[in-house]
């Protein structure tokens, strides 16, 4: 708790530069499993996004953005911290420790589920410059007294789910909260308009079990979907309409001149959702469980678009700390201010990298095998090309000495094969063993740890139970 006062005071101290100026407010509104090709405007002709569809031809859309997580807890950690998950060992939801544990061939590295009291998150670091902070929905890192969203730097925090997650809402016109979170966000500018204000509105949808307004479900059961397909639809569509509401509002209200909005998703879409032509699903590392929908819509700051830089969720503390007047504390993400306001070129000083050092059950569609969404892996992206490490193969089977033959490594050109089918890591050594050595650099640099030989499977009834709060 010491040195948390202490890094706060600092960056207290590096806010404030002395001249007073109206910092602009944020809004950030953040999806639950909405998956890269479930809006309009990145392709879907099934699911219906009109408002946000909207949103992308006023805004800057970035084609290449990214959680850096394959599932939701990890990828909030990553998301409030600016910090890859080595630095704070939240890796999964739950345990590590999750599918066929006879088919497990190492010892995963245990989890946290909470997110540690001592890391300043980005809404600590907006209360040090003056914005009111709120909360509207999922938090996801942490029930106890100092790890709660109130203990970590939010004034107002609100959420609709029930604590039986498996019973529905009596509310049919709101049977996921969806539009009971948007009203109290709403309420909350409305009573802090005259500061400056940070509103992460943090929905449930559209993760399982999909709810939606009878209208909505009508709508698409007429067009044909299935009852279980068109209540996947109505999800998003009701979705979809709660940030028309948003919209309205900071029109209506005046603010949309002074505020930033950023609209993306945690992490890929489950099973229930085809990312073709992207590969697999949420809790996977190939595109289609970490690439997501991302707009910034800022009038008269941000230019209408489209941007190919390949950027992360973990970019977003810097980029509000920046756009807040402050200086944030050292994190692995980059600023996206300059994209944003048209200032840089589009590239990125470095490169993306995933650490998931545990198992995931329940295959996803075109993945790389039958009985697991990932094994234990660290993946790279550097420019257009993406290199995965599969550690089961790589700390068993023989490592570099026998890299030409173990399948530990999986090397894609994004810009020729999106769809990530054609591994090329025999045929481009040169690229490989470039990416390769980077990735194992910042693994050190990281200090990142690694799944352990298995020696009794016994140890993984312990690592199960060793996922701390």
């Amino acid at each position: 708790m010491f040195y948390r006062i202490i890094g706060i005071l600092l960056l207290a101290t590096a806010c404030f530069p002395g001249k007073a100026q109206t910092p602009p407010n944020i809004v950030f509104i953040l999806a639950d499993d909405l998956g890269y090709k479930d809006c309009g405007f990145t392709g879907s002709t099934v699911f219906k996004t009109p408002v946000i569809d909207g949103l992308a031809r006023k805004g800057l859309v970035f084609t290449q953005a990214y959680a850096a997580a394959g599932n939701c807890a990890p990828s909030r950690a990553c998301l409030m911290s600016g910090l890859y998950t080595p630095r704070h060992g939240v890796y999964a939801v739950g345990s590590t420790v999750r599918g066929p544990k006879d088919r497990m061939r190492l010892l995963p590295v245990p989890n946290t589920t909470s997110l540690r009291p001592d890391i300043i998150t980005m809404a600590e670091a907006l209360q040090v410059k003056g914005y009111a902070t709120g909360l509207f929905g999922k938090w996801h890192l942490g029930k106890g007294t100092d790890t709660g969203p109130l203990a970590q730097g939010f004034d107002a925090y609100t959420d609709t789910r029930l604590p039986n997650p498996n019973k529905k809402r009596s509310e049919p016109e709101d049977p996921k909260g969806i539009f009971s979170l948007t009203n109290a966000a709403l309420d909350f500018i409305s009573e802090k308009k005259q500061q400056p204000f940070f509103v992460f509105l943090s929905h449930h949808a559209i993760h399982t079990a999909q709810e939606a307004r009878p209208s909505s479900i009508r709508q698409f059961r007429k067009q044909g979907l299935n009852e279980r397909q068109a209540l996947y639809a109505a999800c998003i569509y009701d979705l979809d309409a709660s940030i028309g509401k948003v919209m309205h509002y900071l029109d209506t209200a005046g603010l949309a001149s002074n505020t930033l909005v950023i609209f993306t998703s945690d992490n890929g879409a489950t099973q229930e959702s085809s990312q073709e032509p992207l590969r697999g699903n949420k809790g996977c590392y190939y595109e289609g469980g970490i690439r997501e929908p991302f707009i910034a819509y800022w009038p008269g700051k941000i230019k209408p678009g489209v941007n190919l830089t390949p950027v992360i969720n973990i970019d977003l503390y810097p980029t509000f700390l920046e756009v807040a007047g402050g200086v944030a504390p050292k994190r692995d993400g980059e600023s996206l201010l300059p994209l944003l306001l048209g200032k840089a070129a589009g590239t990125r000083r470095s490169s993306l990298f995933w650490h998931f050092p545990g198992y995931l059950d329940k295959p996803v569609i075109r993945g790389r095998d039958t009985l697991f969404r990932s094994r234990p892996a660290t993946v790279i992206r550097k420019g257009d090309w993406k290199l995965h490490l599969y550690y089961e193969e790589w700390l068993l089977d023989g490592g570099t000495a026998s890299v030409d033959r173990n399948n530990a490594v999986e090397l894609y050109n994004l810009k020729t094969d999106e769809g990530e089918r054609h591994n090329i890591a025999s045929r481009n050594k040169t690229k490989r063993d470039e990416l390769l050595n980077d990735l194992l650099q910042w693994l050190e640099q990281t200090k990142a740890p690694l799944p352990q030989q298995l020696k009794d499977r016994r140890q993984l009834d312990q690592k199960e139970a060793d996922a701390t709060e």
